[in-house]
């Protein structure tokens, strides 16, 4: 009996085995060039005693580490581009990090049209050109899990978007994301007293959905059907299903014609709008307010939430309308969270640490002090984490800077379910931030909090009446 050995197969299967021992590898050099990178530098910049030189410095420290962390998250894709969309954020990250990472949003490498063919045709049983009129070949964008082309159904006038997965990019994501959660155990053992593992396995879970279509497809419908029925007009476009064109892999849903927010100003340069004029201006609150809204209503009223809204995720139509795209990352919190973080939103409103303080234990937020006037630092800390409002005069948020909360106060346990949340909150806060509008999301979802509150039995109907008074007086949430 012969024995046949195909190389190329074998040099395949080892090739496949090796990624993610080689993807590892690349992380953990890459990963420990920026940190000691830093830790470094710190040690220079404390010798340096003239504060305005110190600043300079900084600066040039984080376009060196903001080039590295850019050149990693391209080139590694997949996961590292998630993290590129949470760390790049105009409120958050070091000025020199934003303008290297805003741009990686849907820069994942396009898989080539061939293989997408193959998966589509095998998801969905039929041939290309017994579905469709026509097919783009040329995706619209990529992402780290997918990528979408531009199509028109046989017998239909309007275009339709086809959202098709990369093939095999699962076990590379999954890779990605294990190395991260030792990263940040290691980061919060030793730099910033947060409970970042908590984070990132909440984030192993909410990714380990993304690679189902079928969910995504149900969270869509979902989330289109509340927002249509708890509104005389949905403040948010949310594409419609094409039903029977979906699969694990494959999803099918109209096309919406709009331009991404990142592009808003150049559109509005086009349209010669001053982007510092009365039209730009209320065109930007419009915006952000019906983004806002919507997801205030998400959050407290339903606890079933778009959790990724990402600059990439949304569009930009015609009468400053807002569409939000991508269902991969939903989340559907527990009632006792959602009545607890509505609690919370009224802490913060009501600028009342006591309130926060006693939202902490109900949330299961677990916290240790050092600092004098710990309860208002507890109050700063949830400000910092769950509202978008910037204090005065300040343009940026640093919160592992010596005089922040986190500083002052430690996290010792922070709820997995609860980081969407506070992602979500902080992607608003980024664009809040880009758009130049300083505004509150805990004033402006007031109302809601109180209602769900009250329906829940927790705010007494006296309280409720004064409240509302107050919360429907002309007061504005645009400063």
């Amino acid at each position: 009996m012969l024995f046949h050995f195909d190389l190329k197969e074998f040099q395949e299967k080892v090739t496949t085995q090796l990624r993610p021992w080689q993807r590892s590898f690349q992380f953990w050099v890459r990963a420990a060039d920026i940190y000691t990178g830093y830790k470094v530098f710190q040690v220079r910049a404390s010798l340096e005693k003239d504060v305005q030189k110190q600043e300079v410095m900084w600066e040039k420290q984080h376009e060196v580490a903001a080039d590295k962390i850019y050149s990693m998250c391209s080139e590694l894709g997949g996961f590292f581009l998630k993290v590129a969309q949470i760390v790049g954020k105009p409120d958050l990250a070091p000025a020199a990090w934003v303008k290297r990472l805003v741009t990686l949003c849907d820069q994942a490498p396009a898989t080539p049209y061939d293989v997408i063919r193959a998966v589509l045709e095998k998801e969905l049983g039929q041939s290309i050109d017994e579905l469709f009129e026509y097919f783009d070949k040329d995706p619209l964008g990529s992402a780290s899990i997918a990528q979408v082309h531009r199509a028109r159904l046989k017998g239909d006038k309007n275009d339709v978007v086809v959202k098709v997965q990369h093939p095999g990019v699962q076990e590379l994501m999954m890779t990605d994301i294990r190395n991260l959660q030792a990263f940040a155990l290691y980061i919060q053992k030793t730099d910033v007293k947060f409970d970042l593992f908590s984070i990132t396995k909440e984030m192993e879970k909410q990714i380990s959905y993304e690679f189902d279509f079928v969910r995504e497809a149900e969270a869509m419908a979902r989330i289109r059907r509340f927002l249509c029925q708890n509104n005389r007009k949905s403040p948010v476009r949310v594409p419609r299903l094409i039903r029977d064109m979906v699969s694990r892999r494959v999803l099918v849903m109209e096309y919406i014609d709009g331009i991404p927010i990142l592009k808003l100003g150049d559109e509005m340069a086009k349209r010669g709008i001053h982007p510092d004029g009365k039209l730009a201006a209320a065109a930007k609150q419009n915006i952000l307010k019906n983004l806002s809204l919507a997801y205030g209503q998400m959050i407290l009223k339903s606890g079933f939430f778009h959790a990724d809204p990402h600059p990439g995720n949304i569009l930009i139509c015609k009468g400053s309308e807002v569409a939000l795209l991508d269902y991969g990352q939903v989340k559907d919190l527990p009632d006792e969270l959602r009545l607890g973080y509505a609690k919370l939103i009224l802490a913060i409103a009501d600028n009342d640490p006591l309130k926060a303080s006693e939202s902490y234990r109900e949330l299961g937020i677990e916290t240790l002090s050092k600092c004098e006037n710990e309860l208002k630092e507890l109050l700063r800390l949830a400000e910092t984490m769950f509202d978008t409002k910037l204090p005065p005069g300040v343009t940026m948020l640093q919160p592992f800077a010596e005089e922040s909360s986190i500083k002052k106060v430690a996290v010792k346990a922070f709820p997995e379910e609860l980081f969407s949340v506070l992602r979500t909150v902080h992607l608003l806060r980024g664009l809040s931030v880009g758009l130049g509008i300083n505004f509150s999301c805990a004033e402006q979802w007031r109302p809601i909090a109180e209602e769900v509150l009250y329906v829940a039995g927790r705010l007494p109907a006296k309280d409720l009446k004064q409240v509302h008074r107050r919360g429907t007086s002309r007061r504005t949430f645009w400063r």
